[in-house]
């Protein structure tokens, strides 16, 4: 049986005096449901939609890993932009959902959009009684855009593209 050494007295009277100093300090937790923090501004909440920038290419919903995102579209015929051009096609968004039961929030799909459709929230208050309600359809990811923050400005000497 291996033997233990003693410990020595001081070192648990001084290990007892910082518990105790420690325990008499006011708690620094907020509390939660009566309290509520500002969340820092790169929080990641919830993914809010912006329809009028989505084209339905679908790469959102192929890049995430857990197949969360649901995405039905159709094509439709156009005029042409310039006069003597050829008609056009275009692809109308018929359906976009999250689950948000699946999502693991990696901002894969945020990230991977070039039409800018997809946007952070700081809003983390979305909880819900049934698993089925965590469905986020177009209108509900619609809902959340207001939630968006505007986008610090740009740093000094920052190229701005040009709008055509």
């Amino acid at each position: 049986m291996p033997k233990f050494p003693k410990p020595k007295l001081p070192g648990v009277i001084s290990g007892l005096g910082i518990t105790f100093r420690t325990m008499l300090k006011p708690a620094v937790t907020v509390q939660y449901p009566h309290e509520k923090e500002e969340p820092v501004t790169r929080a990641r909440g919830v993914i809010a939609l912006k329809e009028e920038n989505c084209t339905a290419c679908m790469l959102c919903g192929r890049s995430c890993p857990d197949w969360c995102i649901y995405i039905e579209g159709h094509k439709e015929k156009r005029p042409p932009r310039r006069a003597g051009g050829k008609p056009r096609t275009v692809n109308i968004l018929d359906r976009f959902d999250i689950d948000y039961a699946l999502c693991m929030y990696c901002g894969i799909c945020v990230e991977v959009c070039p039409f800018d459709a997809l946007f952070w929230t700081p809003e983390f208050e979305y909880s819900e009684n049934r698993i089925a309600d965590l469905l986020h359809d177009m209108d509900r990811l619609g809902e959340w855009m207001a939630t968006v923050p505007t986008p610090p400005p740009l740093e000094v000497g920052a190229l701005v593209k040009a709008k055509k």
